[in-house]
């Protein structure tokens, strides 16, 4: 992968004494969390529900922002808007747990979504959708509505949203945790199988150790701080 495509201190994300809380300071979420992501590897944060990891993720995807704190994704800071909203846009993929694909749509117009707010050419975009839908399994899939897909199917149908503008950060937030054992298995193998043949950091929020286990570092986080700091293998 071309190392341009990160920060030159090869640090992909990097978050410093991010405070989060809710009900005007009556909730903390997050309290003074301290992260750095290497650019180009998996991470796991793991920790019980509760804890903070989705809202740590939301934070770091630009999707919120924090009451104090500064978070940086390849150098540029997610707090001020106009990054921000590059940083959406090109350099940063999503992957929810429970997919958050639009029900009437099909499968390809839930995909072809991200291309138009990045204002990517719509030849170009409709390639990349038939270059992921290939390697997902889902090109005989691409003109289906998604309620009628399978809980697997709209897993990958995420996956392929989140990398059709090929950001350099992939946020998982359990990708896995509303599907069956075997299903889990599969979309899983499909994530760290793209991440890396995208050449793409990711960082993935879960529960599960076993899947934890596969990603090249383990990060722990308990009532809203980051504790521990760990190879997972």
């Amino acid at each position: 992968m071309s190392s341009q495509r990160f920060a030159k201190d090869g640090v992909a994300l990097r978050a410093r004494d991010v405070w989060k809380s809710y009900d005007h300071g009556a909730i903390t979420v997050l309290r003074g969390v301290d992260l750095e992501v290497p650019a180009g590897h998996t991470t796991a944060l793991c920790g019980a529900s509760g804890c903070g990891k989705s809202t740590l993720l939301h934070l770091l995807g630009g999707l919120d922002t924090c009451d104090r704190g500064t978070i940086e994704i390849n150098g540029a800071e997610v707090q001020r808007e106009a990054d921000r909203l590059r940083l959406l846009r090109h350099e940063i993929g999503f992957v929810f747990q429970l997919h958050n694909l639009i029900p009437d749509l099909t499968l390809a117009e839930n995909c072809l979504i991200p291309t138009v707010a990045s204002g990517m050419e719509r030849r170009a975009a409709h390639a990349r959708l038939a270059e992921l839908a290939h390697r997902t399994g889902l090109s005989d899939r691409l003109n289906h509505r998604i309620q009628k897909l399978s809980g697997g199917e709209r897993q990958r149908t995420a996956l392929c949203r989140a990398l059709m503008n090929k950001p350099r950060l992939l946020l998982a937030d359990e990708p896995t945790g509303s599907l069956d054992e075997r299903t889990s298995a599969m979309v899983f193998d499909l994530l760290l199988e793209m991440a890396a043949s995208e050449g793409v950091t990711l960082l993935m929020a879960t529960h599960d150790r076993a899947l934890a286990a596969r990603c090249d570092r383990l990060v722990e986080m308990h009532d809203g701080m980051i504790h521990e700091f760990a190879p997972a293998r």
